[in-house]
């Protein structure tokens, strides 16, 4: 059981040719995977810079004679002076209006 088997030189040279072609494609698919990933990596940044980012800041006057102001919009919304510290938005029921 422990001795070497011998085989024919042709039997391993064929064996040797066809190993020879099968790292030869493997390499050719590593090369293959490492360009597609810079490529997709590529893309994505180029697709993410397509975007800017905008900040608009808006200034208003507020009459803190009668109620409290809201700007609507995407924002927050900005009361007066007079009603900022007691009035939640999210807790009023409107029973004080």
């Amino acid at each position: 059981m422990n001795e070497p088997v011998m085989i024919p030189y042709f039997a391993h040279e064929g064996e040797m040719t066809r190993m020879e072609r099968v790292n030869k494609r493997l390499w050719v698919l590593i090369i293959v995977l490492i360009v597609a990933l810079l490529g997709t990596n590529a893309g994505w940044i180029i697709y993410e810079s397509q975007f800017t980012e905008t900040v608009t800041t808006i200034e208003q006057q507020v009459d803190t004679g009668e109620g409290a102001a809201v700007v609507s919009g995407t924002g927050d919304a900005i009361y007066g002076e007079s009603g900022a510290a007691d009035h939640n938005p999210d807790t009023d029921t409107g029973s004080d209006r």
